[in-house]
């Protein structure tokens, strides 16, 4: 069986969260409702699974579909479920509103990134 770019994305990226999380095969299936072998054939690319396996995959590690299932790299924000929440509901605020809040944000990572330099000056 010849894997696709995507698909070596695919078990890449399930392998790496496996053991970020620091879970077996067998823990993982428990979570999943399904077996350590399956989780070892999805992570060695021999099996892929379904939509709604992957999905429920992405939900089990807070990740979303695209970073779970894409062959390129993507920023830490698209693969944290939570932060992408948060940006969301920004996102349906009036833009006074919605403008605000991102001022906000900016002063606080202009704030953050000083601090950064300076401690990496001193």
């Amino acid at each position: 069986m010849t894997m696709g770019a995507t698909h070596d994305g695919f078990a890449r990226r399930l392998l790496d969260l496996r053991k970020r999380k620091g879970w077996s095969q067998p823990e993982l299936g428990k979570k999943l409702g399904t077996s350590g072998p399956i989780i070892g054939r999805y992570e060695r690319g021999e099996m892929t699974p379904s939509i709604e396996v992957a999905k429920k995959l992405a939900e089990i590690f807070g990740v979303t579909m695209d970073y779970l299932v894409s062959d390129k790299e993507m920023p830490n924000i698209l693969q944290d479920q939570t932060m992408l929440e948060r940006w969301r509901e920004i996102d349906e605020l009036p833009p006074p509103e919605r403008e605000r809040i991102l001022s906000v944000v900016d002063s606080l990572v202009r704030d953050a990134k000083a601090r950064q330099a300076y401690r990496m000056s001193a």
